[in-house]
C-alpha cells in the first residue's frame, strides 16, 4: 500500500467510496465523475502505477480480475455490453498513479473516444 495513493486509501477503507464488488484481488467502485450511465473503476488491491509497470505476477492477478469481471457483468448492469479503458501517463490522461480500469456502459457508447 502506498499511503500517498488515493486508491490505496480507498481500498484500505480510509476514504469512503461506493463499493459495488470486492474480493481478495480487487475492489470495484462507482466513479465519482461518471462519463456513462454505468461508470465503475476496477482497482487491483496491489499498488502499481500502470499497465506498463506491472510484474508478471501482477499481470496474472489483473487477468484474474478481468476474468472475474466477466462473471459479474449482469449484476453490474452491463449485460448489453461495456468498454474497458486503462489510461497510462500524462498523454493518456492517467490522473491517479495506481493501475485502474474504467468500466463504462449502461447505454450505447460513442464509437470515437473524446
Amino acid at each position: 500500500m502506498d499511503k500517498n495513493c488515493v486508491f490505496c486509501r480507498i481500498i484500505a477503507g480510509e476514504i469512503p467510496s461506493q463499493k459495488v464488488f470486492e474480493d481478495e484481488d480487487m475492489l470495484i467502485i462507482k466513479d465519482i465523475n461518471p462519463n456513462a450511465p454505468v461508470h465503475l473503476l476496477l482497482l487491483p488491491k496491489e499498488h502499481y502505477a500502470n499497465i506498463i509497470d506491472m510484474t508478471e505476477a501482477q499481470s496474472q492477478n489483473l487477468a484474474r480480475c478481468i476474468k472475474k469481471l466477466s462473471t459479474i457483468v449482469d449484476d453490474l448492469g452491463l449485460e448489453d455490453g461495456f468498454r474497458l479503458v486503462s489510461n497510462k501517463g500524462e498523454n493518456g490522461c492517467q490522473s491517479v498513479e495506481h493501475l485502474h480500469i474504467h468500466i463504462l456502459g449502461g447505454e450505447r457508447l460513442p464509437e470515437k473516444l473524446a
